[in-house]
């Protein structure tokens, strides 16, 4: 039964998740046993989260994406120039598909620079990254653009509004993004070959998977993911800035990586992203809601990730199972042990009967 619990996806980050509300709300409790804080987590750690589920996908196929931030900026620009500039009611629904289609083609192009051209990943990325950030700053002539009449819009409820004047709505369609994204990548053909890819190309080759048109899929679906969560920083902040996404590029990764993905590729989950991206999401906040000096910041973090990582190694590779199977050894008797004492209780005594036949 334990080795079944263990092999539940998410287990280890949603262990360290709830140790870690739970020693927040041990010490704060004046913020931690309110909703008001949680509800803030559910309205800001989402952008991040699309984000990282894009590049869960990413780094499984053993690839990186170092442009995803830049898109989201540019995704941002595209967004709010077509409002402006389109009249409603139509307006808000073209700038949403104008952003989209813009993270599409920046990832497509990534797609191709490193499925067919050849060139490695980590570089076409960073370059694309460096190009769409400036690009995106000189068409915005380094100002930020307010949309505030974006508030009387009925797509600002549909994607940042409260349901029952509560749930935020970026939280719902962050859970269903994740949803679709953990059944692509564990019960579609499409996440099966990035699974292959990730593991050995090689092997995905012979086995007749098309290599170069899954890894250009891959990247235009990490730059629409990017596009999307532009829009919702855009939509919820009725302004945007040239270096809007900067800020999520650590972030975003560190969620992949101690959520359980593997950086040499071949194996990745989904649900461990969700739980690592709340975790990187409610440090700050709850380290300044502790009393701690601001200073602690990066260093408790640190540490958090790394005891989470260590965690989802142990855990995952099996060694609390195998500390399981020899604490059982160990506290039941052995198969001698157990035969010795069986023989001992159905070999006849026979220096009693031949006594008694005596007698």
């Amino acid at each position: 039964m334990l080795r079944r619990i263990l092999r539940l996806e998410g287990l280890p980050m949603f262990g360290v998740l709830v140790a870690l509300y739970s020693f927040f709300i041990l010490t704060a409790p004046d913020v931690f046993t309110g909703r008001r804080i949680y509800m803030s987590f559910l309205q800001t750690v989402p952008p991040m989260l699309v984000l990282a589920l894009g590049l869960t996908l990413v780094i499984t196929a053993g690839e990186i994406d170092l442009s995803f931030a830049s898109i989201v900026a540019f995704a941002g620009l595209c967004f709010a120039w077509v409002y402006r500039n389109v009249d409603r009611p139509f307006g808000v629904w073209i700038a949403i598909l104008a952003a989209l289609l813009a993270g599409a083609l920046i990832g497509y192009i990534n797609g191709v620079l490193i499925a067919r051209i050849g060139v490695p990943s980590i570089m076409a990325t960073l370059a694309s990254g460096f190009f769409w950030s400036g690009a995106t700053v000189l068409l915005a002539g380094g100002l930020s653009w307010s949309i505030r009449e974006i508030q009387d819009d009925m797509a600002h409820t549909v994607f940042t509004g409260r349901l029952f004047d509560l749930l935020p709505a970026q939280a719902i369609w962050t859970l269903g993004l994740a949803v679709v994204m953990w059944f692509i990548l564990n019960r579609h053909r499409f996440g099966e070959a990035i699974m292959f890819i990730g593991d050995n190309v090689n092997v995905a080759r012979v086995v007749g998977i098309n290599v170069v048109a899954t890894r250009i899929k891959l990247f235009t679906l990490n730059g629409i993911m990017a596009g999307f969560a532009g829009v919702l920083l855009t939509i919820e902040l009725h302004t945007f800035w040239p270096t809007q996404g900067q800020g999520y590029l650590l972030m975003a990764l560190a969620a992949v990586f101690i959520g359980g993905t593997s950086i040499a590729g071949g194996e990745g989950t989904v649900v461990g992203t969700v739980f690592g991206a709340y975790i990187i999401g409610s440090l700050e906040a709850g380290v300044v809601a502790t009393g701690v000096d601001g200073y602690w910041t990066s260093l408790i973090t640190g540490l958090v990730m790394g005891v989470s990582v260590v965690l989802n190694i142990v855990i995952s590779g099996g060694t609390l199972a195998r500390l399981a199977d020899a604490l059982r050894s160990w506290s039941a008797p052995s198969l001698t042990e157990r035969m010795t004492q069986s023989d001992a209780t159905t070999v006849p005594d026979h220096r009693t009967e031949s006594s008694g036949d005596e007698l």
